[in-house]
């Protein structure tokens, strides 16, 4: 952390005026700073004076300067201010929270001696010490004060922990004692901690420690338990005096004490687990600090000063801007604040636990914070100031945050979702899925309080695309899991959690109940859906429909509206929702019901009495209806009685109404009476119970009260007399017999003759119960009772009564046991019948009447038929033995077993009809094979082969129609059953039938028929695959006059027609589909046609956008041209590409000119720029007068061209004169010359040469001559004769220039005499000049055909000696040499004689060159490697001679590795007394150019021995760099390409990727140059201005092998198509290239660095020798790279500069 002076707050004074004491408010609002005067004065945040106010002495008697402040400190709620004084008193000042209010005291708590140091911790709770040592708490609730501790020593200072739980005191005696309040699980002790060596004036609780010092000068750390962690010792520092206070700064984790001058910085370092000591803050003239105040934010310290003087310091870590929008200040490592800067607004983000945050974003619309530390996640909500910190590990960076909820971040990782609620230092809760849109996640967090629930936090989310869960997160358990059978697109919850809407991919809508776990379908085709914010009132969309349901507990009623568009949205606002629908261009708003949606909300809050207010101001409506019942409900529920009665009126519900109003009453009544809530009466609660029909609740609650006769009268009053006789009965009533009577008598009343009956029947009396059910028209009862009693049996007449009762009411059962009994079988036999008791008839038969069994059973079998009982009636018939109704029962009772049973005990006319039923049967259980038995036994076989058909099993049906039928009667069955299969649309199985026959081709044709094309398709494949692809093409063409274009794509695609699906598509104008086939199918630039022409067909400005948008513009403009659309090619040009429109014209005009429209394209070529091809297009075409008339009015300069045309136009007419005229007038003489030699005509064209190109006439005469050779001797003859014809006719000139063009013919003494006869018409005839010119040719051709003696005379007939001798040297008659030198000109003796020593050396003559030049002779001797003759014949020479040759063979003798022979000769010869080795640079001249030379190679050697031994250490890879790229200054000497390579190479290493870039771009410029043989297209831009040579010759090869190229070429490519880097060389404070010695602005070299070539531009470090220098932190570099690498080619670089440099700066450095 750092300190940064920002304004002074309060100016110090002259003399000693002490700041006693200051304070921060919780909320950082306000600034409290207490003078020597007693005045407390107050700043705001940015330090500007708002508010000042005076505090009061403990007594006025002992006037207002008897007293000191010693402590101040802001309430946590910064409306108080806490004043400590040395008057035995503390004051709590009010000062409001706006600035100006008035001060009022709130509390004083008077003390018994001074008070020292003041903290004000809690809420309510001040914590203060005192001068006698005690440490007190004063409870500005209870307005007392008590003892937390005392000690017998001075408290010296107090400070509270970060979290304001702890407390530390210090004392007098050097003692600091711990104090916890909660110690929040930290386990630490409490008591004396410490005994410190000194008082402990600053005191500080950090988060990890303890810091302490005082007036010893040490500051000393100690651990949490008191051990010494650290100390800082400064008591030998004679500028540092005592500490007197210090701070902790709010995070805990840095630490500032005040001294004299000087605030000291102690910052704690989490990764070393100890403080580290910043740089301190020195303030000359500040004295000694006497406060410090750390602002709660940790932004701001203030410190107060011994002359009262009041500075402001800014503390941070760091500063940065986020997005130009908000400013990260890094307080401390785990705080951070975040500002606002557009409005100003602060958060202060903090890690509770103490980690370091790393990364602060600002993410979801740039509302909330998201920050990480080592081991947390922190989270905030920027507008709301909720911040959380969480546990979470680092996972990688590879979080997803969604805040699409404004209470919770959602954050996925790895499939899990974490919830995390703003303002919450948990997390809410976790789960697995994968699905991470936020439309499939839905949490609600108390967004409306409900009554009952404190609080209610629920999640739904997807488990997997068809399962939904819902989770309590409160609970952590899951409330709900919905298995849907379609994949879930969208889910939401209501706001209270209880209701879930989700939408399936088949737009259908689902309401989920939370609590019953119901799931309803509400609407179909749903395309927008939403909760009205607020409410429980649900809006969807339905096509064309809003639907609405302000009711959601009755899903079934929906309110539909129609509407044209599309809903986009709610708007909730103002008392009205608004949902917002878009029609075409505009957007028009539905206004809902509010008063509905306030209904809904009104229930849920449980504000019935609003709820009822906004029913009675609506009409009754079926929604209404819905809500009033609801509303019913819920009154009852919570004993709102006369909302309940109002609801039930509004129903119309009259008894209940009235039933609850009298309720009301009767509660009302009691409430008056006895106070309290009347619906507590039991009579109300007993009536309620009977308002739910809870009788036995009733009669409860009355029973509870002693209140039987309200009971007995509950069930009287409904009618429930036996309840209320049971209850008489249990309650021991005295009127029990009475009620009885009145119950049988209230039967009698109301005609209830069978409960009557009932009554008399359980009393005994049975006559009377018979008469009773007998009245009742009840004589089976009466029956029934007649026959469980023997007495009543035997009055006959009874009986008979009964029996003619039962027989009236045809209970005839019932009468044939009644006759039974009485025995009387014959009419029980009659009645059993007429009853269909036939079970009793049968059985009675069986013993009175056997004869009628049989007719009974199968009246029985009938019966049970009629009944539909065919089961039970098969045995019946069988014992009837009657057959046929047997069988007809068993096949209608499908007891099919059973029917083949009877049916093959039939004879075979009687079974065949019954067959194939059972068959059929059969058939659909697809038991073929016995229903295949059942038809041949019924003779039904083609029913069979129909079954096996229509079951798909064609070779069974095949196999028994074969069986059976002729092959023609088989295919024309199957053929007509397929038929009907495709009338019936199965299309499959009459496929399956053609094809079983043999005749896919009808199958073909069907599915053609039936458009069932893909089948079709496949039959083709299957039986014609040669006609496939014909097949393809032919469906794509239907398809597509059918306009199923998709359809038709897919067909020519098959049939590899790509073509004709563009084609289908263009005419369509679907142009996009057209590309889009073109693209994926047609090859490199069928798309690119595609384009075009869809460009074509909109033109203008859509087109050049399309070609934008597609990439294709230059190439649709090209590819119009190339198409001869040059109109729209001039469109698309005009609109976009005006550069291209020149190019175009060009195309234009030569399209024009191939189609013979000259004029036009003359008019184009011009527009165009080229007027050249106009005049050549003319020219071409042999129109030389347009052509001339274009070049002279656009380019003058093929006006001599369209002349050369026209004169070879004229040539080829044999017209030379003509041709001649136009050629000179082009300026083109040498032209005419050319066609006159190629004509042969060469006396016009000598004379065109004479008169135009004198200068070329040698030349062309020569050429004259050459072709006069050509044509043998005769041709030299002619010359010759020419010469003589010129020589007789005085024109001595041209006759030598004649006889001088006879060359070898065959005839030498010819051309001898020619040539003789030239030199001396020229000595003769011509001027002295022209002579010697000629002399000077003949001579040497003379020497040629080897008349030496010939040519020196004529040399010495002009005075040529020297050419004289050399011509008597060259035919090696050395005496006539040396005779001609020594008579005519002496000087060239010498000459001859080494002339002539050279000859014997050539001729290895070295024996007689010894007597001529002894040291030519050793030398050759040497050349020969004759050494034994050469050290033979230098022993007799002198011995400076001998000895040099004696070295020259030891060298030799040494390079060959004859190091013994080399000692042997120098045995032999002795050693020469002189040093051998002298250094032959040291006999060269100082300054001269090769001593110059020579140091720059030994300069560039030097650079290259440094750089390979810095290579080796790793600590010099950017010395080595730099020496790299200072050998490009020496790229003359060096091959370029391999230097430009390795300071590349070395500069990408080091990450100087600028330079890197230029220098490899170089590199590979330099390559192509090498490749391309010339150095004239290198680019010097890159190097202007730097002393990198531009010229440097050409290396004669590649010196980097093919693949590094290529890695080069590739980085280059990809760095450039990045464009990150910009291709400038670096510069530096000369504003020149920082490698560069001359600065190009002055002109100043500078020298460069012995270690790294670089320029000195400072800190240079000199050595003896003039011109040497190094850089001084480049050496020093170097010197510790060899200490600590001990690298010995390090230390060979540095010998070698010792000794060039005549010896090294002074340094402690040693080599051993």
């Amino acid at each position: 952390m750092q300190l940064k002076h920002l304004r002074t707050l309060l100016s110090p004074q002259d003399g000693a005026a002490k700041v006693t004491c200051m304070a921060w408010s919780q909320n950082n609002a306000k600034f409290a700073v207490c003078t020597v005067d007693r005045v407390v004065l107050l700043y705001d945040e940015h330090g500007e004076r708002r508010d000042k106010f005076s505090t009061k002495p403990a007594d006025m008697k002992f006037g207002r300067k008897s007293y000191m402040v010693k402590g101040m400190a802001f309430s946590p709620d910064s409306t108080k201010i806490a004043i400590g004084q040395t008057d035995n008193i503390i004051y709590v000042y009010k000062i409001g929270e706006d600035w100006g209010d008035k001060k009022v005291i709130c509390n004083k708590f008077i003390q018994t001696s001074a008070v020292t140091c003041l903290q004000w911790p809690a809420e309510c709770i001040i914590v203060f010490g005192l001068a006698e040592g005690k440490v007190r708490l004063a409870n500005t609730k209870t307005n007392k004060s008590s003892t937390i501790y005392g000690t017998d020593s001075y408290v010296v200072s107090l400070t509270t922990n970060c979290s304001g739980k702890g407390i530390l005191s210090g004392h007098a005696d050097g003692t600091i004692v711990r104090y916890f309040f909660d110690d929040e699980g930290s386990g630490e002790s409490q008591g004396k901690l410490v005994n410190h060596s000194c008082p402990p004036y600053a005191l500080a609780w950090a988060t990890n420690s303890i810091v302490a010092a005082g007036c010893d000068r040490r500051i000393v750390a100690y651990g949490k338990e008191g051990h010494v962690l650290q100390t800082f010792d400064y008591s030998r520092d004679p500028q540092e005096r005592e500490f007197t206070t210090a701070a902790a700064s709010p995070g805990g984790q840095s630490v500032v004490l005040g001294s004299y001058d000087r605030l000291r910085v102690l910052n704690w370092s989490p990764r070393r687990s100890l403080w580290e000591e910043a740089k301190p803050k020195e303030i000359a003239n500040l004295y000694t600090i006497t406060a410090l105040a750390w602002k709660r934010d940790g932004s701001r310290l203030c410190a107060g000063t011994l002359c009262g003087g009041v500075e402001q310091f800014d503390c941070c870590l760091r500063r940065s801007i986020y997005k130009n929008k908000f400013e990260l200040t890094y307080v401390g490592p785990s705080q951070v604040i975040v500002k606002n800067l557009s409005s100003g607004t602060r958060v202060v983000l903090k890690s509770h636990y103490g980690y370091e945050v790393e990364e602060v974003k600002i993410l979801g619309k740039e509302r909330y914070l998201v920050a990480h530390t080592s081991d947390t996640l922190l989270l905030g909500d920027l507008n709301t100031n909720r911040l959380s910190e969480v546990a979470w590990q680092g996972s990688g960076g590879n979080e997803k945050y969604f805040f699409e909820n404004e209470n919770v971040c959602m954050i996925f990782n790895a499939g899990e979702l974490t919830l995390v609620e703003y303002g919450s230092n948990d997390t809410l809760g976790s789960v697995r899925t994968e699905f991470m849109n936020p439309h499939l996640i839905s949490v609600r967090i108390n967004e409306r309080r409900q009554r009952g629930m404190e609080d209610n936090k629920k999640l739904a989310y997807l488990v997997d695309i068809k399962t939904i869960a819902v989770v309590d997160l409160i609970g952590g358990y899951n409330i709900g899991t919905i298995s849907h059978e379609s994949r879930v697109d969208w889910l939401e919850l209501n706001e209270t959690g209880h209701k879930l809407l989700f939408r399936d991919r088949k737009l259908r809508l689902h309401l989920y109940d939370v609590e019953s776990c119901s799931k309803t379908m509400i609407l179909n085709f749903c395309s927008y859906v939403q909760w009205v914010p607020g409410s429980d009132v649900l809006v969807a969309q339905n096509r064309n429909s809003l639907c609405v349901w302000y009711n959601i507990e009755a899903p079934e009623r929906v309110t539909m509206s129609s509407i044209k568009g599309d809903i986009i949205g709610l708007e909730r606002g103002g008392g009205k929702t608004e949902v917002m629908v878009t029609e075409g261009v505009t957007t028009v708003a539905y206004t809902l019901d509010e008063g509905l949606i306030e209904f809904g909300t009104a229930i849920d809050d449980g504000n019935y009495t609003r709820a009822t207010a906004f029913l009675e101001t609506l009409e009754m409506t079926p929604e209404t209806e819905a809500m009033w019942k609801t509303l019913s409900k819920l009154a009852l529920e919570a004993r709102q009685l006369h909302i309940a009665e109002r609801c039930f009126s509004a129903l119309g519900h009259v008894a209940k109404a009235r039933f609850l109003h009298e309720t009301n009453e009767i509660a009302d009544q009691v409430s008056r009476e006895y106070g309290g809530e009347g619906t507590d009466f039991y009579q109300v609660r007993a009536r309620l119970a009977m308002l739910e029909k809870n009788y036995k609740l009733a009669e409860m609650i009355f029973l509870e009260q002693n209140a039987v006769e309200e009971a007995m009268d509950m069930y009287q009053e409904l009618h429930r007399w036996d309840e209320c006789i049971a209850v008489a009965e249990a309650k021991g009533h005295p009127a029990l017999e009475k009620l009885r009577r009145g119950y049988y008598q209230w039967l009698m009343d109301t005609q209830q003759e069978e409960r009557a009956g009932e009554l008399q029947e359980s009393q005994g009396d049975g006559l009377a119960a018979i008469s009773l059910y007998l009245k009742a028209g009840l004589p089976a009862r009466a029956a029934r009772l007649v026959l469980t009693r023997e007495e009543l049996l035997a009055d006959m007449e009874l009986v008979e009564h009964i029996t003619t009762a039962l027989i009236k009411g045809e209970l005839y059962e019932r009468a044939g046991d009644l006759f039974e009994k009485i025995r009387n079988p014959q009419r029980a036999l009659e009645c059993y019948c007429k009853g269909n008791a036939f079970m009793k008839a049968v059985e009675l038969a069986r013993l009175a009447f056997p004869a009628e069994v049989v007719r009974l059973e199968e009246a029985w079998g009938d019966h049970l038929v009629q009944q539909k009982q065919l089961d039970a009636a098969i045995n019946h018939y069988i014992e009837a033995r009657c057959s046929i109704k047997a069988i007809e029962a068993a096949l209608g009772a499908r007891q099919w077993k059973k029917a083949i049973y009877i049916l093959d005990l039939q004879d075979r006319n009687t079974a065949s009809k019954y067959y194939p039923r059972v068959a059929q049967h059969y058939a659909s259980l697809q038991e073929y094979e016995i229903a295949e038995e059942l038809y041949t036994k019924g003779d039904r076989t083609k029913d069979a082969i129909d079954m096996y058909t229509q079951a798909g099993r064609w070779e069974q049906a095949h196999k028994l129609a074969m069986k059976c039928m002729r092959p023609e009667d088989v295919s024309v069955l199957y053929i007509t059953q397929a038929q009907e299969m495709e009338k019936q649309g199965k299309y499959r199985e009459a496929e399956r039938l053609y094809v079983t026959v043999e005749e896919p081709d009808l199958a073909i044709t069907m599915f053609k028929k039936h458009k069932l094309y893909d089948d079709m398709i496949r039959l083709v494949g299957k039986h014609h695959p040669d006609l496939l692809s014909d097949t393809h093409l032919h469906l794509g063409k239907e398809l597509e006059a059918e306009g199923r274009l998709q359809e038709a794509e897919y067909h020519y695609l098959e049939a590899q027609e790509w073509k004709a699906t563009v084609n289908m598509y263009r005419s369509n104008g679907l142009w996009e589909e057209a590309y889009r086939v073109a693209k994926a199918h047609g090859g490199a630039n069928a798309h690119k046609h595609v384009a075009y022409l869809w460009a074509k067909s909109l033109g203008g400005e859509a087109a050049v956008r399309l070609l934008n948008k597609l990439g294709l513009l230059e190439a649709a403009i090209d590819h119009a041209a190339d198409n001869c659309s040059f109109e729209f090619a001039f469109e698309l040009s005009r609109l976009a590409l005006k550069h291209k429109t020149p190019e175009i014209h060009l195309r234009y005009a030569m399209y024009l000119e191939d189609e013979g429209k000259f004029e036009e394209a003359e008019a184009e070529f011009i527009r165009a720029g080229k007027p050249k091809e106009a005049v050549l297009m003319f020219v071409h075409n042999q129109d030389w007068e347009a052509a001339q008339r274009v070049a002279e009015a656009h380019d003058p300069d093929s006006v001599a061209e369209v002349l050369v045309g026209q004169a070879r136009g004229a040539l080829e007419e044999k017209d030379f004169q003509k041709a001649e005229g136009l050629l000179l007038r082009a300026q083109r003489p040498g032209l005419a010359l050319n066609f006159y030699k190629e004509a042969g005509l060469w006396s016009d064209a000598l004379r065109i040469c004479k008169d135009y190109v004198p200068g070329q006439l040698e030349a062309l005469q020569e050429e004259y001559e050459r072709e006069a050779t050509k044509k043998g001797a005769r041709g030299t003859e002619g010359i010759a004769e020419q010469a003589r014809h010129w020589e007789q006719t005085g024109e001595y000139s041209r006759a030598v220039d004649c006889y001088l063009r006879v060359r070898d013919s065959g005839s030498s003494s010819l051309v001898e005499k020619c040539w003789m006869k030239a030199a001396e018409l020229s000595i003769k005839f011509l001027p002295p000049q022209r002579s010697l010119e000629v002399v000077r040719a003949v001579g040497p051709q003379l020497i040629g055909i080897g008349k030496h003696s010939a040519a020196a005379e004529l040399y010495l007939n002009l005075d040529l000696v020297k050419e004289a001798i050399d011509a008597f040297i060259e035919g090696e008659e050395w005496n006539k040499a040396k005779r001609v030198a020594k008579e005519l000109d002496p000087r060239y003796e010498d000459y001859v004689d080494q002339r002539y020593k050279e000859f014997l050396k050539n001729q290895g003559r070295v024996d007689s060159l010894v007597g001529v030049d002894v040291m030519a002779a050793l030398d050759l001797y040497v050349e020969q490697g004759q050494w034994d003759k050469c050290i033979e014949t230098a022993t007799k020479q002198n011995y400076k001679i001998l000895h040099k040759y004696v070295a020259l063979y030891a060298t030799h003798l040494i390079r060959e590795g004859g190091c013994a022979q080399a000692l042997a000769l120098y045995v032999q010869h002795g050693a020469p007394a002189n040093p051998q080795c002298e250094n032959l640079v040291k006999s060269s001249e100082a300054n001269s150019p090769s001593h110059e030379e020579f140091e720059k190679m030994l300069l560039i050697a030097h650079y290259y021995a440094t750089r390979s031994a810095a290579q080796s250490v790793k600590q010099l890879e950017t010395v080595a760099a730099r020496l790299s790229i200072s050998l490009l200054r020496h790229t003359q000497l060096l091959p370029a390409d391999k230097a430009f390579y390795e300071a590349g190479i070395a500069a990408k290493a080091v990450g100087w990727e600028n330079m890197a870039f230029i220098f490899l771009n170089r590199f590979l410029d330099l390559t192509d140059a090498i490749e391309e043989g010339t150095l004239d297209a290198l680019d010097h831009s890159d190097f202007q201005d730097t002393d990198i040579p531009f010229e440097v010759p050409l290396p004669a090869k590649q010196h980097i092998p093919e693949a590094q190229r290529e890695e080069v070429r590739d980085w280059v490519l990809t760095v450039s198509v990045d464009q990150r880097l910009e291709q400038v060389l670096p510069r530096d404070e000369r504003g020149a290239y920082e490698a560069s010695l001359v600065a190009a602005s002055t002109g100043v070299r500078a020298l460069p660095c012995l270690i790294t070539g670089y320029p000195i531009l400072r800190n240079k470090i000199e050595f003896k020798r003039p011109g040497k220098a190094a850089n001084k932190d480049n050496w020093n570099k170097f010197l510790m790279a060899i200490k600590t690498s001990h690298s010995p080619v390090c230390q060979d670089v540095l010998k070698f500069i010792s000794q060039w440099c005549g010896g090294l700066p002074s340094t402690s450095f040693s080599f051993q």
